[in-house]
């Protein structure tokens, strides 16, 4: 079996030791170790691929990675060269980081890149804190580094080289496909609208394998990034609660790029607006004072949720239909007009018909429909079994 190689990235004018030092625990194991500079500064000490050759992959050429005098923007430059060279590279076994915050910023750049099941660890000074912007929805791992990553010593060698086997372990034994394995299809879910998912599972069971995302910011992320990945044949969006947080100001936003994989890939998209009757926030005493006079639910003693009015649904069904009407493949939103989610039926807290009016609207006004992209409006809840039918039968047939 060709063995593929394991990228070994840092800063060689800094880390030199360190790095050369996972590669060597990698080689040991029977490795194929490339160490890669991305320093800004002064030119390492023989690298495999040069700080030069890197930067040269920047759409604007290698002077504006090597050629300023600000820091900063040199790491964030580098940091896009890097990308840009390392998904040119056909023969990654997986990528390992060395750094500090600097480092670690420009590395897990590249690597949440790559697609998911690609072997990616970073060892960080920073990988005991908050990790999300270095993570986001991909699968990379972070090791503390316990000491600085300045020099080897008992404590660093130890660390280093636990890292360095590891994904020297994991390139020389890949993960394979299982042939058996019927098509993934990626579904979005909050506690709200939990019952049609659950209703969708059952129903696609054995035709599909469901992954389900929950959709707390990074769940929709994640779902992408596997489309992107070519690990999914479908994606049943059934919830977007994420776009509300995005727009009104809650806690689980997704960002601009919502909806953007489907787009790029043109993989079949069966969707909802599941759960934009709600903005998310922690416990009650984090709410901003501008909501106070809003419909409030304290959905337990760490999440608080806010009904939308009928302007952020507006805002809402317009960012949902500006993406799909990008969508090249085919596309089928479905809106329920009977409610968006558990508690926005009648008798419930969030029922609020003309919040709900004002979504849908929005969306009858902006949608372009096209052959291959449908509109489809049905007089259920999104959790009535009529309505996870009727999505499980579009899926099917956009897949048949």
């Amino acid at each position: 079996m060709d063995i593929k190689s394991v990228y070994v990235i840092g800063t060689c004018d800094t880390k030199e030791a360190e790095l050369s030092y996972a590669c060597a625990c990698i080689r040991a194991m029977g490795g194929k170790a490339v160490l890669v500079d991305v320093g800004t500064r002064a030119p390492g000490a023989a690298p495999d691929v040069t700080a030069a050759h890197v930067a040269a992959h920047h759409p604007e050429g290698a002077d504006a990675v090597l050629g300023g005098t600000d820091r900063g923007q040199s790491v964030s430059a580098m940091a896009e060269a890097l990308t840009v060279w390392l998904l040119a590279q056909s023969d990654i076994g997986a990528v390992l980081g060395l750094g500090g915050s600097g480092n670690t910023a420009l590395v897990t750049q590249a690597m949440r890149a790559l697609p998911v099941g690609v072997p990616k660890l970073m060892v960080s000074t920073v990988a005991s804190g908050q990790v999300a912007p270095y993570v986001g929805a991909s699968d990379l791992g972070m090791v503390y580094s316990v000491t600085d990553v300045a020099g080897l010593n008992a404590i660093s060698r130890q660390v280093i080289g636990n890292a360095a086997h590891a994904v020297a372990g994991m390139a020389l034994n890949p993960v394979l496909p299982d042939k058996g394995d019927p098509p993934g299809v990626g579904l979005t879910m909050f506690g709200v609208t939990t019952d049609c998912v659950t209703h969708l599972r059952e129903r696609l069971e054995g035709s599909f394998e469901p992954y389900v995302f929950h959709a707390t910011g990074t769940g929709g992320a994640a779902m992408e990034k596997l489309a992107e990945s070519g690990m999914l044949a479908a994606l049943l969006d059934v919830t977007a609660t994420e776009v509300a947080d995005y727009l009104v100001g809650g806690v689980m936003p997704c960002n601009a790029d919502r909806y953007g994989a489907p787009a790029r890939t043109g993989l079949p998209w069966v969707g909802s607006v599941g759960a934009v009757d709600m903005v998310n926030f922690g416990a009650r005493d984090t709410v901003p004072e501008h909501f106070a006079q809003r419909k409030f639910l304290v959905h337990n003693p760490q999440v608080t949720l806010v009904r939308t009015t009928p302007q952020e649904n507006t805002a809402i069904g317009h960012f949902i239909t500006e993406r799909l009407n990008k969508c090249l493949g085919p596309v089928s939103l479905f809106l329920p007009l009977g409610g968006v989610s558990a508690i926005d039926v009648p008798g419930m807290p969030f029922h609020d018909p003309e919040a709900d009016e004002a979504l849908f609207s929005a969306i009858r006004d902006s949608f372009a429909v096209t052959q291959n992209r449908r509109l489809i409006e049905l007089p259920f809840p999104i959790n009535d079994p009529a309505f996870a039918d009727a999505m499980a039968d579009e899926i099917r047939r956009m897949t048949a």
